[in-house]
């Protein structure tokens, strides 16, 4: 999966004409259709997709072969995926969530804190969800400058210098 990124998913049908409510993943929202044809995870399907408006909470669009509200339904949970060279390059500071997946986190004196499992944003801001040895269970951690100060993807690792208490049972 790290030639692909999920830029979407297809929430279900909009209309009667095979139209399809659309969730994007993307920064900028109607970004997701001008990466070319977005395929399905397991890459059996692709579809070019033509934006037609936004609705509440998505956008709605035309996919290559779909003609029909059953046809949409059908596809409604399907995240859509683009290949990785198609994505725009980032700043430094800045991630992909598929890039934050799986690095080891160390803390500040390099005691390993266990795994990002999971990259979460309800909305707040973004949170690193970490995983395994040496934690028993998940511990949620606010993705800041402050809390996660390095971030080095060649190495597949970063830091963090968490908050007092954060890491206590």
């Amino acid at each position: 999966m790290a030639d692909r990124v999920c830029v979407g998913a297809i929430a279900g049908a909009f209309g009667v004409r095979g139209d399809v409510r659309l969730k994007s993943f993307c920064a900028v929202a109607e970004d997701l259709a001008s990466y070319g044809p977005l395929s399905t995870e397991d890459g059996t399907r692709r579809f070019d997709i033509t934006l037609t408006g936004t609705v509440k909470g998505g956008l709605s669009a035309r996919l290559s072969g779909v003609a029909t509200k059953e046809q949409a339904d059908a596809l409604r949970g399907i995240r859509l995926y683009a290949p990785r060279e198609a994505l725009p390059s980032l700043p430094d500071d800045e991630f992909y969530y598929a890039d934050l997946v799986g690095l080891q986190a160390f803390d500040t004196g390099g005691a390993p804190l266990g795994r990002v499992a999971a990259v979460l944003n309800h909305g707040a801001g973004d949170i690193l969800e970490l995983r395994g040895a040496p934690l028993k269970g998940s511990v949620l951690v606010p993705f800041t400058n402050a809390i996660v100060p390095t971030v080095d993807l060649a190495a597949g690792r970063l830091v963090i210098d968490p908050p007092e208490g954060l890491f206590e049972t």
